[in-house]
């Protein structure tokens, strides 16, 4: 199982969601630590590094240290706005 990490400003704005979406993504988050992988997933393709899932009109943008076994959240924002910050 893998480990997942977020930067406070990620953390600020997972907090700032309507309850039921930050609801939604944490399920998604717990997801992740256990398959980081799954069917839906994709490469975001200006940074091969980094992986984005969906959850409704939000995406999260994340990386995976298959040593550490650690998730590191990069960005969580709703589909139109979260890659600006790429």
């Amino acid at each position: 199982m893998y480990k997942v990490e977020m930067a406070r400003p990620v953390q600020r704005t997972l907090d700032r969601l309507p309850r039921r979406d930050s609801e939604a993504i944490m399920d998604r988050l717990d997801d992740l630590a256990k398959t980081p992988r799954p069917r839906g997933v994709e490469k975001i393709r200006s940074r091969s590094d980094l992986w984005r899932i969906r959850q409704g009109d939000y995406r999260i943008v994340y990386s995976i240290d298959d040593e550490q076994k650690v998730i590191n959240v990069w960005g969580i924002g709703h589909r139109r706005d979260v890659y600006r910050s790429l």
